[in-house]
């Protein structure tokens, strides 16, 4: 660190100041005392935690966040760690600390090291018996500047903190210690593993701790066998092991303190943390292979096996009555890709001993996964529900894969439990038994290909069969039947088992995610199929949308499955079910239109509108969606004349120009009129063509009186299908020309507070170049003006406006030679575009988007070299430019790299990459790790 005030251990001291509340406090004179820092911050955490004004919370958390990275936080910090302040604001303090570590470790003088050291294990001793958030948060800085330091400036660290820990004359009590030292080591194989270090410096590392294990083991060891040791401080022993065996410990390092974790399994209160140690000891890569391996012992492992089966299979309901099976999920996956990855010989005989258990873990997952009585669910809380709903995921996630090892046997074995339950008399079968079953079938055929499984028809056959009597049999026989719609297409004269349940379930709000994306799944795969049932399906789903018995999101995925279903109709049809769906919202859209514009209304339009533009999303009688599945498709001719989407468009057009009148200064009924048109236009591609003239020109009304950003992504739609196309060229050339007019005055008004349509803006550009560079060659069009917004646009903090940015310059810069106006203001201007990219680089711009500044700078030396190494030199010639941190030495090299690199565009990436690190001073630093 160049100054000594910005250093970690140092505090001023003085009055504090009153200070203006604003971002730039924290980068005031580093004279400013510490006391006027940490009152600064004090200030702002009260805002964040008391203020009930959420702007003032939000500017509080933003100067919060700038203060935690600047050189004052290493004073403020150890002021808010003291005892007269709150937890809260203690737990920022150390945080603070555990960010300067982390990410600014290369600020830190080397002989800075041990006071800091020794501050951090003083404030952890402090918290030992304080707050536990706090002394977790110093325990991770501690962490984090052990791993910083070893093997070299700390090479035994582990041990020395057990040594430090331990030491008697400690005024923390004995247990309190303990229990710190335990948090400790507990937290720092974690911050390893999502520490930033280089990877060098992560192998190293890892190496130190693999040996410093020597140091943790025995003393766990000793704390679960010590009889006096309290229940608290074993369960912190067994966490610890969790955490230390995750760095992947040899199994024969470990192998008491496995044995102690069995042994601790008699302890209700250890029961939990004593399973997941073990589960994470023996999950570890190839821990199991090493078991595995050692056939003459295979009855032993098996019979370990078996014991994590007892926990998986534990008795109870998650999470309600234990917590214990979730835990075991993780050990089935890696014993199953063990076993796999063993020679086809090898394999035979572990499948042999192993398939069977498999088998039992599906019937025990399958138990597990089955809902509680009614009664007992009411019961549960929203939480519980809710953790019971993942691991239910988890399950299915785990049968799945299970398929992999058990294959088509395993839907046989279903099919045959499911088939002797619904057909048995012998004794009334529990609905919660039948669900998991069909869950157990849902999950295999959600992501497994089925379409040749035997067993499919019999399911099919037997749904019907099942007395639905609970909302949630109900879902899953839904979810089910979507599983099995790719099944339904190739064997069409089963659809009709299963339609007409879904139809029915449609009324039922209940089932309401369920029933409508099942529709949705039958109507997109089997749409070839079902024109017998075309008027069934319409008619209940116009019921169901009259009634507003759906949330928003599912009406709009029914309209989406109507319009795949329409589809596959006649275009006669087709207009009589259009006629019939859509004629009640167009009156309902027409007495809105006459209204005043109040918020109840434009909740009705814009519904309407999504309504319409969903249906039009999938209503493609040209089948262009199907392209891509080959020739062998049962395909409807295509037919002649109008589209029937055109011909509702039409006659739908001046109402919605009407609406729009209306509702022009409102984003959200803009937006929702564009997007009837843009997905119009992504489905129906070249039939939309009648409709290019009207549109053209409402848009560069619409966006003349205000312009938004929807509009733009509507033109540039228009741009990618119809520019090339000379009939559409001049409508399309004049909206073009009148949206780049109407946004370049908004630059010279101020476009800041319109980052959405200067990012649409540079995209419609950039799409332009791609596909009409014609579009450049108009007098009209003042390019010189487009490259000047183009470049302030680079200097925007919002990283997709600025992405779009580059995306413009990538295509301009290849059009030097061919567009004379581009070639000209290339030469004018390209030196500013240059100057800007390089401050971006040197640490405006977020390192985030360096491959789009290095993809600038790549089209510069590729088409314009000559121009790019006069101007390169020039603008790295000032001192202190594009940073103060760099040599003169140091820019010229990147300037070489540069010019000679015209071929290899990542090459050109990594350079960048470095020269920015160098820029900011992060070079060589653990931060840049993972950049």
């Amino acid at each position: 660190m160049e100054r000594r005030e910005e250093q970690p251990g140092a505090a001023g001291a003085g009055a504090a100041p009153a200070l203006d509340f604003t971002v730039e406090n924290v980068e005031k004179d580093p004279e400013w005392p510490a006391s006027a820092q940490s009152y600064a911050v004090l200030q702002a955490l009260h805002q964040l935690y008391y203020d009930p004004n959420i702007e003032n919370k939000n500017l509080a958390q933003k100067w919060l966040m700038q203060a935690q990275v600047s050189p004052q936080a290493w004073h403020f910090s150890w002021q808010l760690l003291q005892p007269d302040k709150v937890p809260e604001i203690q737990y920022f303090g150390a945080s603070a600390l555990h960010i300067k570590i982390s990410r600014y470790w290369s600020d830190i003088p080397t002989d800075q090291y041990e006071s800091l050291k020794a501050q951090l294990f003083t404030q952890i001793t402090r918290f030992a018996s304080g707050s536990k958030i706090v002394l977790t948060r110093l325990c991770v800085a501690l962490a984090s500047l052990a791993l910083s330091m070893m093997p070299d400036a700390w090479p035994c660290a582990v041990a020395d903190m057990v040594r430090l820990f331990q030491a008697e004359d400690s005024p923390v009590d004995g247990q309190g210690r303990c229990l710190a030292l335990l948090e400790l080591l507990t937290v720092l194989p974690e911050e390893f593993q999502t520490s930033r270090l280089p990877q060098y410096r992560k192998g190293l590392v890892r190496a130190s701790l693999a040996v410093e294990c020597g140091a943790v083991f025995p003393l766990l060891e000793q704390l679960l066998q010590q009889p006096s040791s309290p229940s608290c401080v074993r369960q912190k022993v067994l966490k610890c092991f969790s955490s230390w065996v995750q760095l992947e410990v040899p199994l024969q390092d470990c192998e008491a303190l496995i044995q102690a974790a069995f042994a601790a399994l008699q302890d209700t209160e250890l029961f939990d943390s004593s399973v997941e140690a073990i589960v994470n000891a023996i999950s570890q890569p190839d821990a199991q292979r090493a078991l595995l391996d050692q056939v003459e012992h295979w009855q032993s492992f098996l019979a370990l096996v078996n014991m994590i089966m007892f926990c998986t299979g534990i008795p109870g309901h998650y999470p309600v009555n234990e917590t214990t099976s979730s835990l075991t999920l993780t050990f089935w996956y890696t014993l199953q890709d063990d076993i796999l990855s063993f020679e086809a010989e090898k394999q035979a005989v572990y499948q042999q001993v192993y398939r069977p258990v498999y088998f039992q873990l599906v019937d025990v997952l399958l138990h597990k996964a089955q809902f509680p009585s009614d009664e007992e669910y009411g019961f549960w809380s929203s939480d519980e529900k809710e953790q019971f709903r993942i691991y239910r995921v988890d399950i299915s996630d785990t049968l799945m894969y299970v398929y992999e090892m058990l294959g088509a046997e395993l839907l046989s074995n279903l099919y045959d439990k499911l088939g002797r339950l619904l057909t048995s008399s012998e004794e009334p079968y529990s609905w919660q038994h039948t669900e998991a079953l069909l869950y157990g079938f849902q999950s295999i055929a959600e992501t497994i290909d089925v379409n040749y499984s035997d067993v499919v028809p019999g399911l099919i056959g037997l749904i019907p069969r099942i007395s639905i009597s609970n909302v949630q049999l109900a879902d899953t026989v839904m979810f089910t039947i979507g599983a099995l719609s790719e099944w339904l297409a190739d064997h069409p004269v089963m659809i009709n088992s299963v339609l007409p349940l879904v139809l029915h379930a449609l009324g039922n709000p209940e089932l309401s995610v369920s029933s409508v994306s099942t529709l949705k799944k039958i109507c997109r795969e089997c749409k070839y199929d079902l024109p017998p049932y075309a008027a069934n399906i319409v008619a209940v789903s116009q019921d169901v949308l009259m009634k507003q018995i759906h949330k928003t999101s599912q009406c709009m995925w029914l309209m989406q499955a109507l319009g795949f279903l329409l589809s596959a109709l006649q275009v006669e049809e087709i207009l009589k079910n259009l006629h019939s769906l859509i004629s009640p919202y167009i009156q309902q859209l027409e007495k809105l239109a006459e209204e005043i514009p109040n918020p109840s209304n434009k909740l009705a339009i814009v519904h309407i509108l999504g309504l319409l533009s969903n249906l039009f999303t999938t209503l493609d009688v040209s089948h262009h969606e199907d392209d891509h599945e080959g020739p062998e498709l049962r395909k409807l001719p295509v037919p002649q004349g109008p589209n029937p989407v055109v011909v509702v468009l039409q006659q739908v057009f001046q109402l919605i120009q009407k609406v729009l009148s209306k509702w022009l200064n409102d984003a959200q009924v803009v937006e929702a009129v564009c997007a009837i048109f843009e997905k119009s236009v992504k489905t129906l591609l070249d039939d939309f063509a009648p409709m290019v003239p009207q549109l053209c020109e409402m848009l560069g009304r619409m966006y003349s009186t205000i312009p938004q950003a929807s509009a733009l992504d509507l033109t540039r739609q228009l741009v990618h299908i119809f520019a090339h196309e000379p009939a559409h060229f001049p409508p399309i050339e004049a909206l073009f020309l009148l949206v780049t007019s109407v946004t370049l005055t908004l630059f010279q008004q101020g476009p800041r507070d319109h980052p959405d349509i200067v990012d649409s803006f540079m995209q419609l550009l950039a799409q332009a170049l791609k596909r009409k560079p014609d579009l450049f060659l108009c007098e009209r069009l003042d390019v010189k003006a487009v490259f000047q917004c183009a470049v302030l646009a680079l200097k925007f903090p919002e990283a997709p406006t600025v992405k779009a940015s580059c995306g413009f310059f990538t295509e301009l810069l290849p059009r030097c030679g061919e567009v004379e106006s581009v070639g000209k203001v290339v030469q004018e201007d390209g030196r500013m575009l240059l100057v800007a990219v390089l401050e971006a680089i040197g640490g405006q711009a977020s390192r985030s988007l360096m491959d789009c500044f290095a993809d600038i700078l790549f089209a510069l030396n590729k088409h314009c070299f000559s121009l790019l190494s006069l101007w390169i030199k020039e603008a790295l010639q000032p001192p202190g430019f594009p940073s103060a941190r760099l040599s003169p030495e140091q820019k010229d090299t990147f300037s070489q790299q540069i010019l000679r690199e015209r071929v290899n565009k990542r090459r050109v990436k990594e350079m960048v990459k470095e020269f920015t690190l160098l820029c900011r001073g992060l070079h060589g630093t653990d931060y840049t790790a993972d950049y």
